[in-house]
C-alpha cells in the first residue's frame, strides 16, 4: 500500500467577528489512514471541516493535496474529495434512489445505487420520498454515497448521527474498505469506532466555549 500523503494541513486558522477560533491547526493525513478530530461542542470541528472544503475560507494558513497547495490543484482536490456533513442533507421532495443519483458521480450505473441502497438496507424503500423517512433512514440514504462514491479522500463530520448499531457497523465496514484501498479518512464523532484503527487530533478552542 502507498503510504503518501494525502492532505497536509499547516497552521490553519479561522476568525470568527475579529476572534480566532482555535488554536492553529497541523497535522497529516496519509493513504490509509482515518484520522478522528477531537475537540467539545462548539470548538470548530464543523468549521474546520467547512474550510477544508473551501466553503469557508481560512484566515491563515495553507491546506495541500498530495504535496500541491490547495490554490494550484482546487479542482482535482474537489474532486476527489467526498464530504458528508452532520446533517443528511437529503432533498425531502426526492425518493431514496433520486437523491442517492443526485448525491452521486455522473456515471453511477443504476446497477451500482441499487447495490449501495441493498448495503444500507433501503432497497425496498428506493421509490419512497424522503419527507416520509425517519432520522437513521435518511442518514442512510447520505451514507449510500461511501459506497458509490469513487472519491480517494473521506470528510466525514460526525457520521454516526441517528444511526442505530447496525448502521454504526455499516459505516465502520465502508470506512475499513476504503483504507484497505489506499483511501484517506478524516472525521468527526463522539463514539469511539470500535473497529476502525484511527489516530485522533484535539481541536483546541480559544474562544469561550458555552
Amino acid at each position: 500500500m502507498t503510504t503518501h500523503t494525502v492532505l497536509k494541513v499547516e497552521s490553519l486558522a479561522f476568525e470568527r467577528n475579529d476572534a480566532v477560533l482555535f488554536q492553529p491547526v497541523d497535522f497529516e493525513l496519509k493513504a490509509g489512514e482515518a484520522l478522528q478530530i477531537l475537540g467539545v461542542n462548539g470548538s470548530g470541528k464543523t468549521t474546520l471541516f467547512q474550510l477544508l472544503t473551501a466553503i469557508l475560507p481560512s484566515s491563515s494558513g495553507q491546506i495541500s493535496y498530495r504535496e500541491q497547495p490547495l490554490s494550484d490543484c482546487r479542482y482535482e482536490y474537489l474532486s476527489n474529495v467526498l464530504f458528508i456533513g452532520h446533517q443528511s442533507g437529503v432533498k425531502a421532495a426526492l425518493t431514496v434512489e433520486e437523491n442517492l443519483r443526485w448525491m452521486s458521480p455522473n456515471n453511477t450505473s443504476c446497477e451500482k445505487i441499487s447495490a449501495a441502497l441493498e448495503v444500507v438496507g433501503l432497497s425496498e424503500y428506493a421509490q419512497i420520498h424522503c419527507a416520509n423517512l425517519s432520522a437513521g433512514q435518511k442518514r442512510r440514504v447520505a451514507l449510500a454515497r461511501l459506497i458509490t462514491s469513487q472519491a480517494k479522500l473521506w470528510l466525514l463530520d460526525e457520521p454516526l448521527t441517528s444511526l442505530d448499531k447496525q448502521g454504526v457497523e455499516l459505516v465502520e465496514r465502508c470506512m475499513n474498505q476504503h483504507l484497505a484501498q489506499g483511501g484517506a479518512i478524516l472525521f468527526s464523532s463522539h463514539q469511539d469506532l470500535a473497529q476502525v484503527t484511527t489516530r485522533n487530533y484535539k481541536l483546541e478552542p480559544l474562544m469561550e466555549v458555552a
